[in-house]
Parts: C-alpha cells; sequence; structure tokens
C-alpha cells in the first residue's frame, strides 16, 4: 500500500496493494495496522455503507460530520472532493480523483464528497466515524456550482441525479462570508 497526503489537509489518497491470480484478485481495502503504519490516521468506523448504482449516477456534494474512508468494490468513479472548511488555507478548493478497486480515499470531516458513476455499474463502499440520522440535516452543495467548475466526464444531459441533489445551494449561499 502507498499512501500519499494531497495538497488539501487530511485528505489521503491511498494506492491498494492487488494480487491477482488464476481465480481472480484479492485485496485488503482497509487495514488499520498497516494503513497507520504508512501514516494514515487512525480512525474509528462505526458504520460500513454501501451504495451501488449505475453508470451516469451522479451523487453530492455532501459534507457530513465524519470522517470517511472510500474505496470503490466493483466498477469505476469519478470523485470530486470540495474543502468547505471556513478555516481551511484551502476553502473551496476541488480535487477529483478517477476512483475503482485499486484504490481509496480517507475523507476529513469538513470536506464534501461527491462522485460520478462512470461504469456501467458500481459499488462505492465506505466506512464513517459517526452514524447517518434518517432526520439530521447535512451540508451539501450544487454539483454544477460555478464557484467550483467540477468538469464532470459525463455531461449534464446523460447524469442522473436526485431531486434533493438538484436542489442543493451553492457554495457562496452555503458561506456567504467566504465570499
Amino acid at each position: 500500500m502507498e499512501i500519499a497526503q494531497t495538497e488539501i489537509a487530511d485528505l489521503y489518497y491511498i494506492k491498494l496493494d492487488i494480487y491477482p491470480d488464476k481465480r481472480g484478485n484479492f485485496r485488503e481495502a482497509w487495514q488499520q495496522e498497516k494503513l497507520t503504519k504508512l501514516g494514515l490516521p487512525q480512525i474509528a468506523p462505526v458504520q460500513f455503507n454501501v451504495a451501488e448504482s449505475v453508470k451516469g449516477v451522479t451523487r453530492g456534494i455532501h459534507a457530513e460530520p465524519w470522517q470517511k474512508y472510500l474505496h470503490v468494490a466493483y466498477g469505476e468513479v469519478f470523485a470530486a472532493i470540495v474543502d468547505i472548511r471556513p478555516e481551511s488555507n484551502t476553502f473551496g478548493k476541488v480535487l477529483t480523483f478517477n476512483m475503482n478497486s485499486n484504490n481509496a480515499l480517507l475523507i476529513p470531516i469538513g470536506c464534501a464528497n461527491s462522485y460520478q458513476v462512470l461504469s456501467e455499474r458500481a459499488s462505492y463502499t465506505y466506512l464513517v466515524t459517526a452514524h447517518w440520522k434518517a432526520k439530521q440535516r447535512y451540508a451539501a452543495i450544487a454539483l454544477n456550482d460555478s464557484t467550483l467548475n467540477i468538469q464532470w466526464p459525463i455531461p449534464k444531459d446523460n447524469q442522473i441525479i436526485s431531486e434533493k441533489d438538484l436542489a442543493n445551494p451553492t457554495l457562496k449561499e452555503l458561506f456567504p462570508s467566504k465570499f
């Protein structure tokens, strides 16, 4: 495994070791002892989530109050991460990643995440450090926010977006004092 700190503080990119043979392959998508020894901060996951989606599904941009360890178990997605921590030197910065079974991300509290499915199907899995609550409102940003200028690989006409995500505010609407 290899770990790289990105330009956004506490956002880590992880390259996983893949062990192929004639049966397929094996990987440790999460192995806390190895990852901690390589410099990844230790986290305490309390929930494991799986979102299975089809090509064109575009979700986000969501900023829940927990750390998230993201791994795509099957398929390929384009992930966009946005730093929305008001005190951060990289507030508003967007980093994008092509995610598949060979890599993972550790997303810190205060960074919003989104993704778009590029393959026919994808299984987007993630560990989180707090429980999701159905009635709680979480911060979210519009997928097409011109301030962020995310270059989604699949054009808007071919995207599948929830009504909820279509109604998300812009970064400027969410943090007017930062503009």
